[in-house]
């Protein structure tokens, strides 16, 4: 192969690198509470905010703060959502329902200014036939914040500050208002605010790739000519 086919091929590959780098170096992610509903022996993320739903008696449901992009890559709770283990000392009460919660404030690196978390735990409400998966949550966890757009923002007081605030790639905090993906992720439904975001290429991106991998066969074919 001649210099010149070598130079051009290089350049192609370069600058494909280049435009793919550039795709995925500032994707961006979410410090949040996600909510997840159990179904017997997995979490599953929750299709409605928790002020939505109202959760059968012996119903599971985990809370977890973490940093994600979306719902699709969302940190599930660590601790299994096992009914049983939860309410053991709990009996049941005739009127009442008993929903067994996780609440899991996530690690040191999800939290907001390098602080320390507080420790994992579990919860059995013992609440109202009528009562949501919220005020279950608000009768073992108090207190709550919510923001404006009653997004859950806190759990037991923490994090003290912020609400969905936006985190760069490299972990560094940018905005600090609740972004609407957040909100929809934790108080809406899993689909709304991906926007197909995954942190994959855009199809603006793909486009310029193609581009860029046809300027370097026409370099080599037109090198080939030339020779």
């Amino acid at each position: 192969m001649s210099t010149v086919l070598s130079v051009a091929l290089l350049l192609a590959v370069a600058a494909a690198s280049t435009l793919l780098g550039a795709g995925t170096a500032h994707a961006a992610g979410y410090r949040y509470w996600s909510f997840w509903e159990g179904n017997g022996k997995n979490w599953e993320y929750a299709t409605q905010g928790p002020s939505l739903v109202r959760p059968d008696d012996g119903t599971v449901q985990g809370f977890r703060f973490a940093v994600s992009q979306d719902s699709k890559d969302a940190a599930q709770p660590r601790r299994a959502p096992d009914f049983g283990a939860i309410c053991a000392g709990t009996p049941a009460e005739d009127g009442r329902k008993r929903v067994a919660l996780v609440i899991d404030p996530g690690t040191a690196a999800d939290a907001p200014d390098g602080g320390t978390p507080p420790a994992l735990r579990t919860a059995c409400a013992q609440v109202g036939p009528d009562a949501s998966s919220a005020e279950a949550l608000a009768s073992v966890a108090k207190p709550l914040r919510y923001s404006s757009d009653a997004m859950l923002c806190a759990i037991s007081g923490y994090p003290a500050a912020g609400c969905g605030d936006e985190v760069s790639g490299d972990g560094g905090k940018k905005s600090p208002a609740a972004s609407s993906s957040a909100a929809s992720d934790a108080d809406s439904d899993a689909g709304e605010g991906d926007g197909g975001g995954g942190g994959g290429p855009s199809a603006g991106l793909l486009v310029g790739i193609g581009a860029v991998l046809l300027l370097g066969i026409a370099a080599v074919f037109q090198a080939r000519r030339r020779r």
